[in-house]
Parts: C-alpha cells; structure tokens; sequence
C-alpha cells in the first residue's frame, strides 16, 4: 500500500472525527436537550476512533504500517 493512501486514510478518519465532535457540539447548542442529535453525533465520533485504533493496530500488526521512534 502507498505511503499517501495510509496517510490520506488516517487524515480522513480525522476529519469525520473532528467533524462529528463538532456536529455533537452544534446539537447541544442549538438543540437544548430536546433531540438524541447530540448523542448520535458523540456516539459516531467514538466508533470512529475506536474503528481508526483498531486499523492503526491492525496495519502495525500485518506489516503495512512501520512504527518508528519519536527521533525517526
């Protein structure tokens, strides 16, 4: 697999993450605890991140992706 496409995968995970905490944040603004818009968002944003740790650990673990040391 190519260096980019690992890359651009995890950035895009990011992005929906980010996206659904700020989606979470908008509901609970506007919404006032009148919907399960909120909770929806929150629930999404931490399937996500379980779901990108999981793949994250799953490359390390077949060989796609190289850990390295913080000095490179």
């Amino acid at each position: 697999m190519n260096d980019s496409l690992k890359t651009l995968l995890i950035i895009a995970f990011l992005i929906l993450i980010l996206w659904n905490l700020g989606a979470g944040l908008y509901y609970l603004l506007v919404d006032k605890g009148q919907s399960k818009r909120t909770v929806n968002a929150l629930t999404r944003r931490i399937a996500l991140s379980v779901g990108l740790i999981l793949l994250v650990i799953l490359g390390i673990y077949t060989g796609v992706i190289q850990p390295h040391g913080i000095n490179g």
